[in-house]
């Protein structure tokens, strides 16, 4: 038998491959990496690594006996050009590889500003993989000048480590404010007051015009004619799912793999998990960039590649570190209509979409992410007063 292939490198490749042999599946299993490491944690990148507080050997997911210990072929620096599907093989250097199952766990590639803005120059970074960070590092050193261009998490994460390492920083966002598609106002204005407080530069509804320089990044020129003087440039505008060699091999692809709700693609053989597929939610498709999702997701089509025939129910969380703040989310706040502060070890902010709660954003307040977590979860109806007036949120789960 062929047994089962799967091609990415990441949480879900990982967490696909090892929940296969947790459930007792004894066939070949084999993941196809295209980076030359094994598969690590990426949200320590722009925060604990980036620092120096994390070496890489605590990045990686699982130590290099574990694989061989549980049967699992991991090939590194594999390329994975074209699926056949006719003849259910992938196209990978040094030659073809069989499968009588395929998972894909592709992931996602930041965004890059194009050449005519001067995304090409040297200088000029993104915060996706291993390599990216290695490349930057040394750029991280006191009186340097950083220019991020995004305001949402990883530019807001990389401009506090850069803070907290000495160098002048300047954050640019084109919208009227930071975390403008991820978060409330009142968790925008706590984020920008604590970066502010900190020392960064923040620079809303300010559009790029291009950044500058020959041969290397030397500032950025802003829409209304400022020029922002800068050493290096981080550039943290979003990712996009990687479907190529899906499109390619006529899969269905609608803002990532498309999927069904067990995670398998039009393909009966072929499946999808982690930051690269979407799924049917509330009668369209959603797709989400986490580590909870591509864990529970390529978990859930490892359950299913084995004949489970479970649907996927995201339990979606988050959490970014920033200076000495940690912001802790739960649920998606989609479609939101009021918004609800609560002041505890920290402070929270609670979502409401037609009087029911559905998230939370948690700033230095784990108690207040715990219980809204669990709330959520239990779908349990409670108004705007109970969470504001509540002495006590834990009561709430009673």
């Amino acid at each position: 038998m062929s047994g089962i292939v799967i091609v990415g490198g990441g949480q879900a490749a990982a967490s696909l491959a090892a929940r296969l042999r947790t459930q007792g599946y004894v066939g070949a299993v084999t993941i196809l990496g295209a980076e030359p490491v094994a598969p690590y944690q990426r949200p320590p990148l722009s925060k604990g690594y980036l620092l120096g507080e994390m070496p890489i050997d605590r990045l990686t997911l699982r130590g290099a006996d574990w694989w061989a210990a549980n049967g699992i072929t991991l090939r590194t620096g594999a390329q994975v050009t074209a699926i056949d599907r006719s003849a259910k093989r992938v196209q990978v250097e040094g030659g073809a590889l069989a499968y009588d199952q395929l998972a894909l766990c592709t992931g996602a590639a930041p965004r890059r500003l194009p050449a005519a803005l001067g995304g090409d120059l040297a200088g000029v970074f993104t915060v996706r993989s291993l390599a990216d960070v290695d490349a930057m590092a040394p750029e991280f050193r006191p009186g340097r000048r950083l220019v991020v261009v995004g305001g949402g998490y990883i530019g807001l994460e990389a401009a506090a480590v850069a803070r907290k390492l000495g160098l002048e920083v300047t954050l640019i966002e084109a919208a009227p404010r930071i975390l403008g598609r991820v978060a409330c106002a009142e968790t925008a204005d706590a984020i920008r007051a604590l970066h502010r407080a900190h020392g960064v530069t923040i620079l809303e509804s300010t559009g790029l015009r291009r950044l500058t320089g020959t041969g290397h990044v030397s500032g950025a020129e802003l829409a209304d004619g400022r020029v922002i003087e800068a050493d290096f440039a981080i550039v943290g505008i979003g990712v996009t799912p990687e479907t190529g060699l899906a499109a390619a091999a006529g899969l269905t692809v609608a803002d990532g793999i498309a999927v069904d709700a067990q995670g398998r693609t039009a393909d009966p053989a072929i499946w999808a998990a982690g930051d690269c597929a979407s799924f049917p939610a509330a009668g369209g498709r959603l797709r989400l960039e986490s580590v909870g999702n591509a864990i529970d997701m390529a978990e859930l089509v490892a359950d299913n590649m084995l004949g489970a025939g479970r649907g996927y129910v995201p339990k979606p969380w988050f959490w970014s570190d920033q200076f000495d703040a940690k912001l802790q989310i739960a649920g998606l706040n989609t479609g939101h209509d009021r918004v609800v502060r609560r002041q505890g070890e920290g402070q929270s902010f609670w979502y409401f979409r037609a009087g029911s709660l559905i998230a939370v954003d948690a700033l230095n307040d784990a108690r207040a992410y715990m219980v809204g977590k669990r709330l959520i979860e239990a779908a349990k109806p409670f108004t705007p007063e109970q969470i504001s007036t509540a002495p006590d949120l834990k009561a709430l789960l009673k």
